[in-house]
Parts: C-alpha cells; structure tokens; sequence
C-alpha cells in the first residue's frame, strides 16, 4: 500500500507574486538536485494556462539502495493550471521510469490567502512494487521527499525574495494582465533551460 505524505507551507507574498515566481524557481542554491527544466507543451484554454513540462533531478540513494538504482538522474514529468481568476494553481508531478523500484505522484494547490499571502497544500503518494524491500523503500522515499520538501520551500522562498524585495506588496494586476506575466515567465524559464543544455552539450 502506497506512503502518504502531506503538508502546508505559507508564502509571506501574493499569489500573484508566487504564481509569477513559480516558473523561476531554478536555479537556486536550495535546490541544486534539479539538473534541468524543459517545456513539453502549453495552451491558454478557458482563460487558464496549461503546461507540461520535463524535469531531470540527480537520483543519490543510499548504498543499500544501489542493487535497486543504478540511474544517476531521474526524469519528471510536471503539469499544472494557472487559473488567475480564481487565483488557483494546482501542479501535478509523477517520475518517469524506475516507477517499480518507486513511484512519486505529487500535488500542490497554490490559493491567495489575503493579505499577501499564499498557501501551498502538497499531498505525495510513495509506493514500491520490490518484493520484500517495498516497505523499507517507500519509508525511504517518505523520508528524502519531506528533506526536499524543505529544500524547495527555502529555495523558493530565496527565489521570490529577490524578486519581490520591498516590503510592501503590489496591487494585484488585472486577469489579463497577470496571465501575460505568468506566460512570459513561463517562456523565460523555459529559454534557461534550452541554454543550460546548449550549454552542456558544447561542454562535451
């Protein structure tokens, strides 16, 4: 039987802002196990974005875990909606490959709490399919996804720090407005990660 795993985390910034920094996240000293970020697909549909992206994190297991995993990196496949009508942003995030050995199927609700603030609720389902060792595994997995779990809010957390500096919030944009911000960043990340790959390759 699958590990559950939940939490909420509270962002001293607008949803707006943390909507807007969602897309900048990487990279950031927090969260060096992100290797890179690449965009697969995405459509404004019914005023809402829609996006579908490609993630690649480093894959450390302990050396009991090694008989198990022999990737050095491990990719993910990420969706999510804006909706900033509603102020909404809901991701969805699962592994690809090794889903056997371990399986992580992640989601986080981003909503305005007022005032500036955001709320995040992420719940995370870790299974095993290994005889014999699953249980041990999905208590590993419980146990680096709640480590990452803090790692990825303080890095965020630094992210929307250095854009959002001032202590004082502003106003919040207009729907199309903000939909157009949320776009660009969006891309913005997206031309990081097309670099960062260039600029690998040219490295070998």
């Amino acid at each position: 039987m699958a590990r559950y795993f939940e939490n909420t985390t509270t962002f001293n910034f607008s949803w707006d802002q943390v909507a807007c920094g969602y897309w900048k996240r990487y990279p950031n000293p927090q969260s060096t196990h992100v290797l890179s970020e690449d965009t697969w697909s995405r459509q404004v549909k019914d005023g809402c974005l829609y996006t579908k992206r490609l993630l690649t994190k480093t894959n450390r297991v302990p050396k009991w875990g090694e008989r198990f995993f022999n990737a050095k990196s491990v990719k993910i496949i990420e969706e999510s909606i804006v909706d900033p009508k509603e102020k909404v942003l809901v991701t969805y995030t699962r592994n690809l490959g090794y889903t056997k050995v371990m399986s992580v199927v992640e989601r986080v609700e981003y909503r305005s709490l007022g005032g500036g603030q955001t709320i995040a609720r992420r719940s995370a389902w870790i299974d095993s399919q290994v005889f014999g060792f699953s249980r041990a595994i999905r208590a590993f997995g419980v146990d680096r996804f709640r480590k990452n779990c803090t790692q990825m809010v303080n890095g965020f957390n630094d992210v929307l720090h250095a854009m959002f500096p001032r202590a004082g919030h502003p106003p919040p944009a207009p729907v199309s407005h903000a939909l157009r911000e949320m776009r660009d960043a969006a891309a913005a990340a997206t031309d990081r990660a097309k670099a960062n790959v260039l600029s690998s390759v040219n490295r070998t």
